[in-house]
C-alpha cells in the first residue's frame, strides 16, 4: 500500500504527531512547536455560530424528475422538458432547539429543497406544515425568543409558549397542527414538505402566476405521540435517513403544485398571501409535476450540511415570489444570517455553488475562491456599465414581471391581529377521528396548564373560536 505522508496546512511533511517538543523530558514546551499550535488554533475554530432557528439537521443529495411540461406558466428551463432530472440537495431540520436538541422534540420540520439548474440555484424554503405562526415578519424574532429556552433557567417553558400565542392570534392555526399527532414526525422520510409561502412562476409573455409548492412523501406519513418519541434516540431521524441511503432504499417525494392566475387572487375570499392560511383544494386542486429521490448521502457533515445556505431570495428566470409579508423579509434575512454565520463568499463553496458560470462585477472579501476559470474577468474590469465586449451585462428577457399593488393602497403599519384566525384550525380539528382530537388536546392542556389563569383564559376564547367542541375538551382538561 502507497504510504499517504501526514502534512500541515502548507504541505509540508509532519516527522512527528504524537509528542510536542519540550526542553527536556520534563521541560516547558518550546515555541518551535508550529505543528502543535497549527492544531490548536485550528482546533478552536472549528465550529462556526450555529443557525439561530433551524440549527438541527441532516442533508443529501438527490435528483428531480419532471413529469409535467410547465411550459405555459414558467420560462425555467427545469420545469419545461418532460423527463429532464435536475440535481438537488435537501436539508431537513427540527426549528426551535440548538445543536444539542432532540430530533424528535415536538416541532416544525425545516424543508429546504437546492435545485442545482442550469439557470442558476433555485431554493424552496420552507417546513413540513403548510402553513407557519405568523403572517409578519416584525413578530418573528419575539415569537422565536417565547419559543426557546427560558433566559433564566435555560431550559423549556411551556408558559412562554402559550403567553405569546394567547396573544398572537395569528398563530392559532399552526400551533393546532403542531400540538396535533403530526407534531412529531418518526422520520424525515415520513413527513410531507411545503413551500408554505405562495411563490410565482412566469412564462415568456410575462404572464405571472401564483404557486404553492407541496412535497407528498411516498413513504406515508408516520408519527409518533410524546411517550413513543422519549423512548428514541436523540439523533435517530439523522440515523434513520442516512441508513436507508446506505441501503439503498431511496425517499422520493411526488411534487405538487396549486396555481392560482392574478385575477383570480384579486377576489379570493382568503388573502392568497397570508402564512397563516392554505388555499382550499376543491378550489385549487394539486396539480402533480414531477418526483425528488434522495439517492446520495454526504461525505462530510460539516462542509455539505452545517455549512449548506439556503435563501427564498435564490430564484431563477421564471420563477419569483410574492407580495407575503413574511417571504419578503425572508429575502433580507436568510442571506443576512449564512453573510454572518459562514462569510461573505458562502456561495463559493461547493454545496452552494451553481453549476451553471457565474458572472458578475463582485469580488474579494473572505475566503474568496476562483471558481470563474476566467482569468479576464478575475484580473481585469470589476465594474459595470464598461465598455468591454463579451463581460457580463443583463438579459432583460428574464426580467421577472411586477408585482401588483392590489387596490388603492396606502403606506403604513396594517394590523392584521383582527383578520380571520380560527376557521381553518377549526375546519381541520373537524376533520380529525375522536383519537387524533384526543391527542391534540392532551398535547395543549399537558403545557397550557403551566400558564397564568389570564393565559388560560385568553387561550380558551380561541378554542371556542374555532370549534364548541374544541373549547370544551380543552376546558375539561384544564
Amino acid at each position: 500500500m502507497k504510504k499517504c505522508p501526514l502534512t500541515m496546512a502548507n504541505g509540508a511533511t509532519v516527522g512527528e504527531d504524537q509528542n510536542s517538543i519540550t526542553a527536556g523530558a520534563r521541560g516547558s514546551v518550546t515555541f518551535d512547536n508550529f505543528h502543535l499550535f497549527e492544531k490548536l488554533a485550528h482546533f478552536n475554530r472549528e465550529r462556526i455560530p450555529e443557525r439561530v432557528v433551524h440549527a438541527r439537521g441532516t442533508g443529501a443529495y438527490g435528483t428531480f424528475t419532471l413529469t409535467k411540461d410547465l411550459s405555459q406558466y414558467s420560462q425555467a428551463n427545469f420545469l419545461r422538458h418532460v423527463g429532464q432530472k435536475t440535481k438537488l440537495f435537501v436539508r431537513f431540520s427540527t426549528v426551535g432547539g440548538g445543536q444539542d436538541s432532540n430530533d424528535y422534540a415536538r416541532d416544525p420540520r425545516g424543508f429546504a429543497i437546492k435545485f442545482y439548474t442550469d439557470q442558476g440555484n433555485l431554493d424552496i424554503v420552507g417546513n413540513n406544515t403548510p402553513v407557519f405562526f405568523l403572517r409578519d415578519a416584525i413578530k418573528f424574532p419575539d415569537f422565536v425568543h417565547s419559543q426557546k429556552k427560558d433566559p433564566r433557567t435555560n431550559v423549556p417553558n411551556p408558559a412562554r409558549m402559550y403567553e405569546f400565542w394567547a396573544n398572537s392570534p395569528q398563530s392559532f392555526h399552526q400551533m393546532t397542527i403542531l400540538m396535533s399527532d403530526r407534531g412529531i414526525p418518526a422520520s424525515y422520510r415520513h413527513m410531507h414538505g411545503f413551500s408554505s409561502h405562495t411563490l410565482s412562476l412566469y412564462n415568456d409573455k410575462q404572464q405571472r402566476y401564483w404557486v404553492k409548492w407541496h412535497f407528498k412523501t411516498n413513504q406515508g406519513i408516520k408519527t409518533l405521540t410524546n411517550e413513543e418519541a422519549a423512548k428514541l434516540p436523540s439523533f435517530g431521524a439523522q440515523k434513520d435517513l442516512v441508513d436507508a441511503i446506505d441501503r439503498k432504499e431511496f425517499p422520493s417525494w411526488a411534487v405538487k403544485l396549486q396555481i392560482m392566475t392574478v385575477d383570480e387572487a384579486k377576489n379570493y375570499h382568503i388573502n392568497p398571501f397570508d402564512l397563516t392560511k392554505v388555499w382550499p383544494y376543491k378550489d385549487f386542486p394539486l396539480i402533480d409535476i414531477g418526483v425528488i429521490e434522495l439517492n446520495k448521502n454526504v461525505e462530510n457533515y460539516f462542509m455539505e450540511v452545517e455549512q449548506s445556505a439556503f435563501s427564498p431570495s435564490n430564484v431563477i428566470a421564471g420563477v419569483g415570489v410574492s407580495p407575503d409579508k413574511m417571504l419578503q423579509a425572508r429575502l433580507l434575512a436568510y442571506p443576512d444570517a449564512h453573510r454572518y454565520r459562514i462569510g461573505t463568499n458562502f456561495s463559493q463553496l461547493d454545496v452552494n455553488r451553481p453549476i451553471c458560470p457565474v458572472n458578475n462585477y463582485q469580488r474579494d472579501g473572505a475566503m474568496a475562491i476562483n471558481h470563474l476559470n476566467n482569468k479576464e474577468q478575475i484580473n481585469n474590469v470589476n465594474f459595470y456599465p464598461n465598455e468591454q465586449s463579451g463581460y457580463p451585462s443583463p438579459d432583460s428577457s428574464c426580467q421577472e414581471p411586477p408585482l401588483p399593488i392590489l387596490g388603492d393602497a396606502w403606506i403604513k403599519a396594517y394590523d392584521s391581529q383582527d383578520e380571520d384566525n380560527f376557521s381553518q384550525a377549526g375546519n381541520l380539528f373537524r376533520l380529525m377521528t375522536q383519537g387524533q382530537k384526543q391527542q391534540l388536546v392532551n398535547n395543549i392542556a399537558s403545557g397550557l396548564a403551566q400558564a397564568s389563569v389570564t393565559i388560560q383564559d385568553k387561550m380558551l376564547k380561541q378554542f371556542y373560536a374555532a370549534d364548541q367542541e374544541y373549547g370544551d375538551m380543552i376546558k375539561k382538561l384544564l
